[in-house]
């Protein structure tokens, strides 16, 4: 399975691809798109939406993962992060695919085993779990997380038993 994630911002959107072959996890592409913090809000989105909407078409990923939102101090920032999500999850939606959503907390736990990991930890063991040369650009190395979160979240969840059933079995 292929799966595209991304770190959201109106400055810097990292996305990261990766395959998951059985128990294997392979890079296959990261990357950010930036834009000029001084320009208005909507060309911003454009550059993200645009640049997410390339990827997809290169590397066509069967699903999306995307990190949810946290809970911001600033509340002009986190609006303006929302909107970066927005034209995430449209460019997703556009292309047809499945979007999963993760918090902050769920990546850590997920890459690093601790959800309260720092983040040089979560891009050295990205770097190590993805056999990467150097260490991603920090918002890369984010969307690579958030995408390793979802394909152990996945894998996780598959070998998990049936909770309907568990619960049915426990009441007779």
């Amino acid at each position: 399975m292929r799966i595209l994630g991304i770190d959201p911002g109106t400055r810097i959107t990292g996305y990261g691809i990766i395959e998951q072959r059985g128990n294997r996890l392979i890079h296959i592409d990261n990357g950010a798109l930036s834009t000029r913090s001084g320009d208005d809000l909507a060309p911003r989105l454009k550059v993200i939406y645009d640049g997410l909407c390339r990827a997809i078409d290169t590397y066509r990923p069967e699903v999306v993962a995307v990190e949810r939102i946290f809970l911001a101090h600033n509340v002009l920032s986190a609006l303006k992060l929302g909107h970066a999500r927005g034209a995430a999850l449209l460019a997703a939606a556009n292309a047809g695919l499945p979007v999963c959503e993760y918090t902050a907390l769920q990546v850590k736990s997920a890459v690093v085993g601790y959800g309260r990991a720092a983040k040089p930890q979560v891009q050295q063991m990205i770097k190590t779990l993805l056999g990467l040369p150097e260490i991603a650009r920090e918002d890369a190395s984010d969307a690579l997380a958030v995408a390793v979160c979802h394909a152990h979240s996945r894998t996780f969840i598959s070998r998990a038993p049936d909770q309907s059933t568990a619960n049915l079995q426990g009441k007779s």
